[in-house]
């Protein structure tokens, strides 16, 4: 990980800007910007090469200020001291202006102007330095911002103000109204900072889950013992202790050893797990009791822990397609602001009368204020309308809403790929579900067996798990596991929804093709399943799931195999019903099998496609699609990249370790399906508050603008409004992080 001071950054959309330019560099994986801290950690992909000056070059294209800074350097706090200071200077002198003008009523003595001169001159060069930088930088990258109508702003009031105190033109000075501008919109920031914080909590927290050393076992002169070595030196096959309460370092597999440990920081799941030799064990977790020897399997870009945090990182920096109106109105925004600006300060300069008249048409309707005359009314009416202006919660409407649910997301153990899965995820009208490992535990296991009395060679099973012992699917796993016995097998293949075949010598057979699979694909092949039938009727009946094995057109044996209902299954499907959801069950079960599962599950039985291949299962995703459904698919991800890829949103029920599917838009860290409606509705409510923050920035500036132009809105007022208007936006979508599933309609 590198390290960056980054100047210029004024508001959470400035962070937002930053991120997504580090985001853009060949190379780099993740990038955490600090508005707090005026700082940027950026890590970079396993083997690339760490380009700091590719970043900080693509960083000031964007029209800010970087530097590289050291892994612990702490000097960017002291800019961000004088950033503090500068706020709080600003907030001094500005509540001694306001006591002065609107309390001891002594704005209009000599000896005060010269002094609200001298002390807004301060405020305008420490206080809003920040923004004068900000816009000049901006300027030379051709680009405007909200530091552009900050800048603009006060210094209009201030300059009008210092020409008539010299000039001795008289009237109304408005230096309070210059300082409190920038007063007023720092402290918002700064505010805005502080809630910002909270809404990248989770990826911050994942950040500094995996410890800096690890407890490596070393052998030296036949004795063995413990060395801490940095866990960037850690390399596959190397062995680690851990002892209660430490944090495991990379991904492994237990080698010695049990204990506890606890998986909530990345799953979601409460319950510690228990681990014992050959249990995985993921990065980031932490031993809640024992003792293990793990050994190395993952390590840097490429642990559970790492594609995690880029997921969460990938999510926030996103964007959705309904960001594109925010961006179009924001791209032209200020220039038009700055016309409108020009053309009501020369209305209210150049023809007061007529624009008095207007104020006072409309003062009915809305209010009446006292404004100035003359010349003073041009430049206070145009300073009003560049500040009350504000693109900022424009481009905070959605990153906001889609940074807050992510956080709230990866809290459950959900990870939303981008903010496009988190829109199209609250949009979704039917949920398709494949059965194994989803509907069902995944964890087949034999219930009985049938052996054909004709078959000469005695015992099938040996020949069937030694086909099985090959394959990963779950079904091939619980065959592999009837018999250790060998067979020797060559011309070995399996075929995807299908089944398995090979070519067999011995176990009582004269060398031939055997296949083990579905009875559908053993007919296809033209054998005989006839001599079976009774079995296949009765565990069909129970749900289960029947293998047969044959040698070319002979029926060896049949396997019943069976895997649990999940225990939430019911309750899932009922709460997706509950909430307007089409819900589908796809396999490639036999009917009478599927049925079955459908009735514990409570899909509806016309809702229940069966003997389905997995290249089908996307073809059944598109005709739903055609009817017009918006299609989520729910699968473990054995044999179901074509639907997940296929469906508007896939969701892939996986264990953490296998968190980089690639296919899905949406990974559930536990195989509790119970996340499916959780994460379906957080996004239904991430997608309503960012169409409420586009409401309201949109309302807000097509409100104010007018009027400040029409005379009826202060600067000062502006001032307090613009960093509102960003606070509101922002705490909308701070809601998503106290968010709360609704309760389930039961089991």
């Amino acid at each position: 990980m590198r390290n960056l001071r980054v100047n210029g950054m004024n508001c959470a959309n400035c962070v937002r800007h930053v991120t997504e330019a580090i985001q853009k560099v060949p190379g780099v994986s993740n990038a955490s910007v600090s508005l707090e801290g005026r700082r940027a950690s950026v890590q970079w992909k396993a083997g690339a090469p760490e380009n700091v000056a590719a970043v900080v070059e693509a960083v000031k294209d964007a029209g800010y200020e970087a530097e590289e800074a050291g892994e612990d350097d702490d000097t960017c706090s002291g800019t961000h001291d004088d950033w503090q200071i500068g706020l709080w200077l600003g907030v001094a002198v500005t509540v001694f202006l306001m006591a002065g003008e609107w309390i001891f009523r002594i704005g209009e003595e000599t000896w005060f102007e010269w002094a609200s001169f001298a002390l807004a001159g301060c405020v305008q060069a420490f206080s809003g330095a920040r923004f004068y930088r900000g816009a000049w930088n901006q300027i030379k990258v051709g680009n405007s911002n909200m530091d552009t109508l900050v800048a603009l702003g006060s210094t209009t009031a201030f300059s009008y103000s210092a020409w008539a105190l010299f000039s001795g033109a008289g009237g109304h000075l408005y230096f309070m109204e210059a300082s409190a501008i920038i007063t007023l919109i720092s402290l918002g920031h700064w505010l805005e900072a502080r809630v910002s914080t909270k809404a990248t909590g989770t990826l911050k927290a994942l950040l500094n889950l995996a410890p800096k050393t690890a407890r490596k076992l070393i052998s030296s002169n036949g004795e063995s013992g413990e060395s801490d070595v940095p866990i960037s030196s850690l390399a596959r096959g190397d062995r680690v202790a851990l002892r209660p309460g430490d944090i495991v370092p990379v991904d492994g597999v237990v080698l010695e050893g049990e204990s506890a440990i606890d998986e909530s920081m990345l799953t979601g799941e409460s319950i510690p797990v228990e681990k014992k030799a050959g249990a995985d064990v993921l990065a980031g977790t932490a031993l809640v009791n024992g003792r293990l020897v793990m050994r190395v399997t993952v390590t840097g870009q490429e642990t559970a822990l790492a594609h995690v945090i880029a997921a969460v990182q990938r999510a926030q920096s996103s964007r959705a397609d309904i960001q594109r109106i925010g961006d179009q109105v924001s791209a032209v925004f200020v220039p038009i602001v700055v016309v409108i600006a020009i053309v009501a300060g020369l209305a209210w300069g150049l023809a007061p009368a007529w624009a008095g008249h207007v104020h006072d048409v409309l003062s009915p309707i809305f209010w009446h204020i006292s404004a100035p005359a003359g010349t003073a009314a041009g430049f206070i009416i145009a300073a009003a309308v560049l500040i009350i202006a504000c693109p900022c919660a424009m481009g905070l409407a959605t990153p906001a809403a889609i940074m807050a649910g992510a956080n709230a997301a990866a809290r459950r153990g959900i990870l939303i790929r981008d903010g496009v899965a988190l829109e199209k995820a609250g949009k979704i009208m039917a949920v398709v579900f494949d059965k194994t490992g989803t509907i069902t535990e995944g964890r087949p296991a034999v219930a009985q067996t049938w052996q054909n009395p004709d078959f000469a060679g005695g015992d099938a099973r040996p020949l069937a798990a030694a086909l099985a012992r090959h394959s990963t699917h779950p079904i091939s796993a619980a065959i592999a596991g009837i018999s250790n016995q060998d067979v020797a097998l060559r011309d070995w293949e399996e075929i995807g929804g299908a089944g398995l075949s090979a070519t067999a010598s011995g176990a009582g057979l004269p060398s031939c093709i055997v296949r083990l699979g579905s009875l559908r694909w053993l007919k296809d092949n033209e054998a005989d399943v006839g001599p079976g039938g009774a079995f296949i009727e009765e565990w069909r009946g129970q749900g289960a799931t029947v293998i047969g094995l044959t040698s070319g057109k002979n029926l060896l044996a049949l396997f019943a195999v069976r895997d649990a209902v999940k225990r939430n299954a019911a309750g899932v499907v009922r709460q997706l019903q509950a909430e307007g959801r089409k819900v589908y069950l796809v396999t490639g079960d036999h009917p009478q099998t599927a049925a079955s599962i459908a009735r514990q599950a409570g899909i509806a039985e016309d809702h229940v496609f069966a003997e389905v291949r997995p290249e089908q299962k996307a073809e059944f995703v598109g005709k739903l699609q055609q009817r017009g459904e918006r299609v989520a698919f729910v699968g473990d991800g054995i044999n179901d990249a074509p639907a997940l890829t296929r469906a508007d949103l896939g969701v892939a029920v996986s264990r953490a370790s296998d968190i980089a599917r690639e296919a899905a838009d949406v990974i559930l860290l536990k195989s509790d399906i119970e996340a499916v409606p959780e994460a379906l509705s957080l996004a239904r409510t991430t997608l309503k508050i960012i169409k409420q923050n586009l409401f309201w920035a949109f309302f807000y500036n097509a409100l104010g603008v007018p009027l400040a132009a029409l005379g009826f809105v202060s600067p000062i007022f502006s001032a307090a409004a613009m960093g509102a208007s960003d606070l509101i936006v922002i705490g909308n979508a701070m809601r998503l992080l106290r968010w709360r599933s609704p309760a389930p309609t039961g089991n």
